[in-house]
């Protein structure tokens, strides 16, 4: 299983304090690019991968830190840089090859180092010689186990979310008609766009239980290794067998009562040059939460300021090569909000598919008064076809537990003017 080591520093890591953190290992590993130089390889001599390091990313949103990594994590003052390593399960050393390249980081430019306490800057020593199983060739670097029906990626946060490396891994492997398969301990939660990308196709969130085995984080069957892939065990009449962890909490309440307001939008616009992005997104924040998203980006960390100029020229460029646009848009601290939206082009025209989540302590008020005014809004401006609004007991903070969870209760379904 891979390890994760990931460094927040307030200046960007440039080529001299890479390398400087590549030394860890000793003169004698090489160093490999991959992806046009998005990914840096630490590898033995004879080519194969102990450390992957993804081109470091300029997070606009300090909070993130927090929301994805927990509050053991210092805050940063402003944006900042995320690094992030990745250890190959293969050789022990290699994890703390990745906490000291992640310390050498730190230690030149500030900042700090995830998991907590795991930061040092020692010269780790290698066993000599170096026998490791070869790297499958186009293998994405956050894949561990990798089979003709699988790709299983091995997680080990206390939140789970869409970074680039997933993101990458699941497209890859939907490329070649594989499933994806998200191994995490009991104790991790999701992320909404982590959830909303493994809910399609044969993806699967697979739950390590210490007592109980392996289960569906979120169909609750419990799962068994078979054939290379984690396979639902079934009962005799034929039907999923459900793991108790999983049944155990079904129907309990949120967390002292927190609630989820999601909607779900579809909007449709002619494809004309001048077309811009992101207004129905954007009103619909502005309504329910009295202020724009603050930033958005295809994967998390969330690392952009917010822009519709920006996320339609993405969604513009790759529709000329023929492919959707994934999004990610979130808010404040102060109210959580996040969205996942889809663009595609079809014959109607250019589609938007939107989830917006928002949580609520149980003593907030709800903005539902206003939602008539915001369809209005909608559709009037922003070529809305659908929007269902639903209400459900679920954490606040929008992730997402493996546990059986109350289904969402709809609040209201409206549906404008037919697209032409």
């Amino acid at each position: 299983m891979t390890k994760d080591v990931i460094a927040l520093t307030p200046a960007m890591p440039d080529p001299a304090t890479l390398l400087a953190g590549l030394y860890a290992g000793g003169p004698d590993l090489t160093v490999n690019t991959l992806a046009d130089g998005a990914v840096l390889h630490l590898c033995t001599p004879d080519g194969i991968p102990l450390l992957s390091v993804e081109a470091s990313q300029l997070v606009h949103h300090p909070h993130e830190a927090h929301r994805l990594l927990g509050p053991q994590v210092p805050l940063p003052d402003g944006p900042f840089w995320w690094t992030e390593a990745r250890a190959t399960g293969a050789l022990p050393e290699a994890e703390r090859l990745a906490a000291s390249f992640a310390g050498r980081l730190t230690a030149v430019l500030g900042g700090a180092v995830w998991p907590p306490d795991a930061a040092h800057t020692d010269v780790v020593p290698l066993p000599s010689p170096l026998r490791l199983p070869p790297v499958p060739d186009g293998q994405p670097p956050a894949v561990d186990i990798h089979t003709d029906r699988a790709s299983v990626v091995v997680q080990d946060r206390p939140v789970t979310a869409l970074t680039t490396w997933l993101s990458n891994a699941l497209a890859e492997t939907a490329a070649r008609g594989r499933a994806l398969q998200l191994v995490t301990p009991a104790t991790s939660r999701l992320t909404l766009p982590a959830r909303a990308a493994l809910a399609f196709g044969p993806h699967r969130w697979v739950v390590q239980h210490p007592e109980t085995g392996y289960y569906d984080g979120l169909r609750g069957a419990r799962l068994h290794w078979r054939d290379g892939a984690f396979t639902e065990e079934r009962g005799p009449d034929g039907t999923p067998s459900i793991a108790e962890p999983f049944a155990a909490s079904a129907g309990a309440p949120a967390p002292e009562g927190e609630r989820q307001l999601a909607l779900s939008l579809r909007t449709v616009h002619p494809a004309t040059a001048d077309l811009v992005l992101g207004g129905a997104l954007e009103a619909a924040w502005q309504h329910l939460t009295g202020a724009p998203p603050t930033g958005w980006g295809t994967a998390e960390p969330v690392n952009l300021p917010w822009s519709k100029r920006e996320l339609t020229e993405l969604a513009r460029t790759r529709a000329q090569r023929g492919a959707p646009t994934f999004l990610i848009t979130l808010g404040t601290l102060e109210q959580p909000a996040i969205a996942t939206t889809r663009i595609v082009h079809t014959p109607a025209g250019i589609e938007e598919h939107t989830t917006l989540a928002l949580g609520y302590h149980p003593g907030d008020t709800l903005p539902l008064d206003i939602l008539p005014e915001l369809i209005k809004h909608l559709t009037a401006r922003h070529n809305l076809t659908t929007v269902l609004v639903t209400l459900r007991p679920a954490r606040r903070d929008l992730t997402i537990t493996p546990h059986a969870e109350h289904p969402p209760t709809p609040v209201s379904l409206n549906v404008g003017p037919p697209t032409a």
